[in-house]
């Protein structure tokens, strides 16, 4: 037998064994874990959601525009209990079309964000819009999801590993909230 022949035969024979590798990986959630964004370092609520594809993050005052020629955004995103709130200006990454039950369509902005979830840092991609009439301002979809934890329904804040509060922003004030009228997904 090749060489060549031999190491696709391996590669065959070990192939089904990568998957259990990477859901050993993987850790066991809750269904609400904390999370902090960073930066501002916010702590907060998320729902870790398998029916979303796509994260969301509580933001109001959303604002595109162009720096260098490139699309970009200007947000406030708020802290776990709304005292405080950061303007953060972060790279357009993409635009998202949300389908949501008995309303219109809605095209929202998405950008790459880091934050701590089980003691780890982690980059996904969030698209905002207001979540202010909602109990979580963060919402995990799969698209992070899928690699990185099982959701256990029954229980929340099942993780361990300390991601620190930092809470180092600059206050900004509040100006005029948007309120969608989106289905409460708590």
């Amino acid at each position: 037998m090749s060489l060549v022949r031999r190491n696709m035969l391996l590669v065959l024979l070990l192939l089904p064994f990568s998957s259990a590798l990477a859901e050993s990986e993987r850790k066991v959630m809750g269904w609400v874990e904390d999370v902090v964004i960073e930066p501002p370092g916010f702590n907060m609520e998320a729902k870790l959601d398998s029916g979303a594809l796509t994260s969301s993050l509580h933001a109001t005052n959303i604002e595109r525009f162009k720096k260098d020629g490139e699309e970009w955004v200007r947000f406030t995103v708020h802290n776990g209990d709304g005292s405080r709130s950061k303007l953060l200006e972060k790279p357009l990454y993409r635009d998202v079309l949300i389908k949501r039950h008995g309303a219109d369509s809605q095209r929202r902005p998405v950008v790459r964000l880091a934050f701590c979830l089980a003691g780890q840092s982690h980059e996904a991609q969030f698209s905002l819009t207001d979540r202010s009439n909602f109990i979580y301002p963060v919402l995990l979809g799969r698209r992070f999801l899928g690699d990185v934890a099982l959701i256990d329904s029954r229980d929340r804040h099942l993780t361990t590993g300390s991601c620190q509060d930092q809470e180092e922003y600059e206050e900004e004030p509040e100006g005029d909230s948007r309120t969608e009228s989106e289905p409460e997904d708590a």
